[in-house]
């Protein structure tokens, strides 16, 4: 074992870890913009075309809840297989970091969509009809009441979105999507270099463990400034 943790920490070894650690960043920071776009998106069409929502639009939530559901039902490795064609005509290739973002947006996305509607209901419904008796608009009443008042929830939410994504850059490593994943995969386990999957391994948990720490601090923040 020491020799183990003594490879980790030469020059060496980090030459191969440090640009995969900025490729894994560079596709997590590129589809975790998608996700909160397109997440926050649906769910807001979800909550406003609820029966009970802002305008109720019935057919519409269930069509879009049946496709939200089934994309979530579809395991990570199935949805990167299907989007490579995708990729390769937007980025003219399907590998490398630029080609699974489209995989790893779409994999998360819909999940986060769920987990934005979520939040939304969790605000009360007398503060909604409060706003709503004094001429408020639809749109008003989402960006005025809604949105703030879930914020907190929508801050815990999103943190759990990165960090699942983030461990989907992992499987996207056994499809050529380059970063820790394919360190992992390349040298950890088909190479049988221990010190390259203990560092891939170590280096993902810190990031997550950063991305947990901030959003949970961004969230406290919040309630703290709306407590004041």
């Amino acid at each position: 074992m020491s020799e183990v943790l003594a490879e980790l920490f030469t020059q060496k070894t980090w030459e191969v870890l440090w640009p995969a650690l900025l490729d894994t960043l560079f596709m997590t920071v590129i589809s975790t913009v998608l996700m909160a776009l397109f997440g926050v998106l649906l769910g807001i069409v979800l909550l406003v075309t609820r029966l009970d929502g802002l305008h109720p639009i019935c057919v519409l939530n269930a069509v879009l809840g049946v496709v939200i559901d089934a994309l979530r039902s579809l395991p990570s490795m199935v949805i990167i297989i299907l989007t490579l064609p995708l990729a390769k005509f937007v980025v003219g290739r399907s590998w490398g970091p630029g080609a699974v973002m489209f995989a790893l947006a779409l994999t998360c996305t819909p999940m986060f969509a769920r987990m934005v509607e979520g939040s939304f209901l969790t605000v009360e419904r007398g503060k909604v009809e409060a706003a709503k008796s004094i001429g408020a608009r639809n749109w008003e009443i989402m960006l005025k009441v809604i949105l703030p008042e879930s914020l907190p929830s929508l801050i815990r939410n999103f943190t759990i979105a990165i960090i699942a994504l983030i461990s989907v850059t992992a499987i996207a490593g056994w499809f050529g999507g380059g970063g820790l994943g394919d360190v992992a995969v390349r040298y950890g386990y088909n190479r049988f270099l221990t010190h390259m999957l203990i560092g891939a391994v170590f280096v993902l948990i810190v990031i997550v463990e950063f991305v947990q720490i901030g959003g949970e601090a961004w969230a406290r923040h919040i309630v703290r400034k709306r407590h004041l």
